[in-house]
């Protein structure tokens, strides 16, 4: 079985307000985000958020950890639950690729350009964990490296919203 993890509990300071909540064509980034995994997997849940058109659970083990502290909540959650794999985005994921999990399949990988993109093994969450506890770098690089993921390229991977005028290109 596969989960899918909407990455939501940034703080957006690029973005200048809540960028979860954000509106593209009238509905949330959120609501586009978890819409989008839902294509692909058995199960969505948001990760970083107390209110969610999801399941939502918080960050692990703490708020404020970037999106590594999404991805072990997601993967944690997913191995407590049975769940094989666990495809993530960040809540910003818009329009994503039809071959998105066939282009990531078998897990462990990740889009190139967006690494919050993947689709991980959920036996990677002591990985993540680890990475998390320690004094090296938390970075999605880092971990990619650890969970030895491919990264894959993809001519179709979907846009990075990270400012206001991002959000206004893609109204357009």
């Amino acid at each position: 079985m596969i989960l899918g993890a909407v990455l939501a509990g940034g703080k957006s300071s690029r973005f200048g307000c809540d960028k979860a909540l954000a509106e593209l064509d009238g509905r949330t980034l959120m609501a586009r985000a978890v819409d989008g995994l839902s294509g692909f997997c058995d199960h969505v849940i948001v990760v970083g958020r107390d209110i969610a058109p999801a399941p939502a659970i918080p960050d692990w083990p703490r708020p404020d950890m970037g999106p590594l502290g999404g991805i072990a909540a997601a993967l944690r959650y997913a191995q407590d639950k049975g769940y094989d794999t666990v495809l993530t985005c960040g809540v910003d994921s818009v329009a994503l690729p039809p071959t998105l999990l066939s282009d990531l399949s078998p897990a462990p990988a990740y889009l190139e350009t967006q690494p919050v993109i993947g689709h991980w093994e959920s036996n990677n969450a002591s990985v993540v964990s680890a990475i998390l506890q320690s004094e090296g770098r938390h970075s999605m690089i880092a971990f990619a490296k650890a969970a030895e993921a491919r990264a894959v390229k993809s001519e179709d991977a979907p846009a990075n919203i990270n400012t206001p005028a991002d959000l206004a290109a893609m109204e357009r």
